[in-house]
């Protein structure tokens, strides 16, 4: 690939997406933009290139969530999912009692893993939550990968990937060579087409966001901004999840560490949420 063609590529994606891409992901380009190359009929990545230069939205749209499309699976690093069931829910739902609603935000959710994974864990708690209000968002870029999350169909290979057998069991059916997951399950969760870098106020407030292996693609900067806006969406007792690799430490200022909750940070003009550690929580 020319040097021009890079530099215009990544300051698309940088534009459009936040996402940064350096010359040593070069070969990124080539894996994941092949193959949009061919279902528009052209000649590999040059021909691709050049169209794109005088292209309409929908081809440049289409690269963009080639680029930003990434993977997910079901019950994902473990841990942040027992921090919701022994810390951070029991806490919500003390501090919500009198209005009995709270909502929660899975930022850039891709094909639907990690809200419905939150779906299946809320709809375990049954009577603990009748007469409640609940509402679970997912956004993302990717027009293609929302209308995945939304039919809720996965492969074999898919609900392999962390999902415990029982939910497997209690949630799902067999729809031919996929497993589609219930209906009262998909109910639980609205889908949303969603840029982190537009204004969030629009989305609402939330309780507890979700924003994990999100930010490691995005320059300081651009991670300060998007931080910056969520602290805004949130109440001053609100709970942020990020990734295992990702920190708010010299990021922004709005947010800090919650004491023995590796990954869960809460807004600094709230307080620290007097969370216990989670293996007290759960006995160990």
């Amino acid at each position: 690939m020319r040097p021009e063609d890079f530099d215009f590529i990544a300051k698309l994606l940088k534009d459009r997406s936040g996402l940064v891409i350096t010359r040593d992901k070069a070969y990124l380009l080539e894996s994941r933009l092949t193959p949009v190359a061919r279902k528009r009929g052209l000649k590999g990545l040059d021909e691709l290139m050049l169209g794109m230069r005088t292209a309409g939205e929908d081809l440049l749209r289409e690269v963009t969530e080639a680029m930003t499309t990434n993977e997910s699976f079901f019950f994902r690093d473990i841990k942040p999912f027992d921090q919701f069931k022994a810390v951070v829910l029991p806490q919500i739902l003390a501090s919500r009692a009198s209005k009995r609603s709270f909502r929660i935000w899975s930022a850039a959710c891709s094909s639907g893993q990690e809200a419905y994974t939150l779906a299946m864990l809320l709809k375990e708690e049954g009577a603990k939550l009748a007469g409640w209000k609940i509402e679970i968002v997912g956004t993302d870029i990717s027009s293609e990968m929302l209308e995945k999350a939304k039919a809720g169909l996965y492969s074999q290979f898919e609900v392999q990937r962390g999902l415990p057998i029982q939910y497997l069991v209690k949630y799902f059916k067999k729809n031919n060579e996929m497993w589609q997951i219930d209906p009262s399950i998909r109910a639980m969760v609205q889908y949303r087409e969603y840029n982190l870098l537009h204004d969030m106020k629009p989305l609402g407030q939330f309780d507890i966001v979700f924003c994990r292996n999100v930010l490691i693609y995005f320059d300081q900067p651009t991670k300060t901004r998007v931080l910056d806006n969520m602290s805004k969406v949130m109440p001053d007792d609100g709970f942020l999840y990020l990734g295992g690799a990702e920190t708010v430490l010299g990021i922004s200022d709005k947010f800090k560490p919650i004491p023995d909750q590796r990954g869960i940070y809460a807004l600094t003009r709230g307080g620290i949420p007097a969370a216990p550690s989670l293996g007290a929580m759960l006995g160990r």
